[in-house]
């Protein structure tokens, strides 16, 4: 199980020093809460922002960018020069966005792709496109805002997409974000996911390692 604090829930005023304290505490990935304050109701931070995270941490450290944006594809160059690892767009944005596209655009660049899928979105959405993804995203809140309670109707979604990457051969990752702790990412593995962003149950936690440690 990979373990992917949020930044979302990191002390902002010293954004690099937390995310060096994640990475020591035994996080395998950072991840990035990328919003717009328009495809969600919160800002949170850009390009800008990424790329000062990745200045400030090992070049080895992976980052996971989940870009809650309206315009995935115009942005996506400055993520891609920023540094990221994996960028994530929404599947939500089909339609205003040719995800077909930017996905492609995202692998060309030597980035993992991923998708995500919000908690009122059928997971039938996501499966046309599993061949052309290293990740998907399973939210397990409602995306905007960190310290929500966990959705636990949504790991249905993570058995059926575990269930289709096995039927196809395939080897994406599967990530749930939202409300995460100890106890939930039991409910998580089970199901099927093999990534899991936690914010406050990480960053906020009196033994960050501890808490880590005990979600793997």
């Amino acid at each position: 199980m990979l373990i992917a604090p949020s930044m979302l829930a990191c002390d902002f005023r010293r954004i690099g020093e937390e995310a060096n304290r994640a990475l020591e505490a035994g996080a395998d990935w950072l991840h990035l809460d990328v919003m717009d304050g328009s495809f969600v109701d919160n800002i949170s931070f850009g390009p800008d922002i990424c790329a000062a995270i990745r200045s400030a941490v090992p070049a080895e450290a992976y980052l996971d960018a989940h870009l809650m944006i309206d315009a995935p594809d115009h942005y996506l160059p400055r993520f891609v020069k920023a540094g990221m690892n994996m960028i994530t767009i929404h599947v939500e944005r089909e339609g205003a966005v040719d995800l077909h596209a930017t996905l492609a655009a995202i692998r060309a660049a030597g980035i993992h792709a991923g998708l995500a899928v919000n908690p009122a979105t059928p997971v039938e959405k996501v499966l046309p496109y599993i061949g052309e993804l290293d990740m998907v995203l399973v939210m397990s809140v409602v995306p905007g805002f960190g310290g929500q309670s966990f959705m636990g109707e949504v790991l249905d979604k993570v058995r059926v997409l575990d269930a289709a990457r096995k039927e196809q051969g395939l080897n994406f990752i599967i990530q749930m974000d939202g409300g995460i702790g100890a106890t939930q990412a039991q409910l998580c593995a089970k199901a099927g996911a093999d990534c899991l962003v936690a914010g406050s149950s990480t960053f906020k936690a009196p033994d960050m390692a501890a808490a880590i440690a005990s979600m793997k």
